[in-house]
């Protein structure tokens, strides 16, 4: 089963892209964010007419999150499960898809250290944790995968310059330690665990020619359980989608897995 987690920026502007890669990469699941689309929008026939399931969690312009599915999908949750009032965002979805739970999450931006939004987002991620500990679906020691844009870069190794990014967001050490916190629930970044090298991002600023100098960040994350970590075969930031004619600033980040 291959699983794929892509901010895609605008499905409206982007789904020649989203189609092309598609047909090429072929996921069993794909994790959108940011598809920018009411419910209203969601073009849930023409996935079909691709071979997808699909379900979309969306406000309009802004935000949305989504899954495709060709190995079903069941037991739709849109935004938190946790008992508390509904999020102000469309930032969350969770859904079970050929055996495995999954979500697809687009953590809150966070802006500057001192924007309110900054403590939305360790808010958020502390919700996300209270999500998975509610889903009666999500067993830390069965199949669960939480994938999307989270807007942190994990460690120094997923930053093109420390010194560039110091005192800003998706690099803080709170940051840090909320998403640590949510890994501590059962999960584990398994992007990480096969590639331990510097270099290896998944966004890149449109700016400054950001792509070509390699100043990016690797924030787009994949976080299994320990059955899909003992299961993945492969993982791979497939740089080629964020190449050529009106791109999203963010690359698919992949995982296969031996799933009997």
């Amino acid at each position: 089963m291959r699983i794929v987690t892509w901010n895609v920026n605008s499905l409206n502007a982007r789904l020649d892209r989203v189609d092309e890669w598609l047909a090429y990469a072929k996921p069993d699941v794909l994790l959108m964010q940011e598809t920018k689309m009411s419910a209203e929008q969601w073009p849930a026939e023409h996935f079909s007419d691709l071979g997808y399931g699909s379900a979309h969690h969306g406000q309009g312009q802004w935000n949305g999150v989504a899954i495709l599915s060709k190995v079903g999908i069941e037991d739709v949750v849109l935004d938190f499960d946790d008992g508390a009032e509904p999020d102000r965002d469309a930032r969350i979805i969770t859904a079970t898809c050929g055996g495995v739970r999954v979500a697809s999450v687009y953590v809150p931006n966070g802006r500057s250290l001192d924007d309110e939004h900054y403590q939305y987002k360790l808010a958020w991620l502390a919700r996300l944790k209270a999500h998975l500990e509610a889903d009666s679906l999500a067993d830390p020691a069965g199949r669960v995968l939480v994938g999307g844009d989270f807007n942190i870069a994990p460690d120094d190794r997923d930053v093109w310059s420390t010194s560039a990014t110091e005192g800003m967001t998706h690099v803080s050490a709170a940051e840090r330690e909320a998403l640590a916190d949510v890994c501590a629930w059962g999960l584990s970044d398994l992007f990480r665990e096969r590639y331990d090298g510097e270099g290896l991002y998944s966004w890149w600023d449109y700016r400054g020619g950001a792509f070509h100098k390699k100043q990016g960040m690797r924030i787009d994350l994949l976080l299994g359980t320990a059955q899909l970590s003992a299961e993945a075969t492969f993982c791979l930031v497939d740089r080629t989608a964020r190449k050529g004619k009106l791109p999203s600033d963010h690359a698919p980040v992949m995982v296969d897995l031996a799933i009997s």
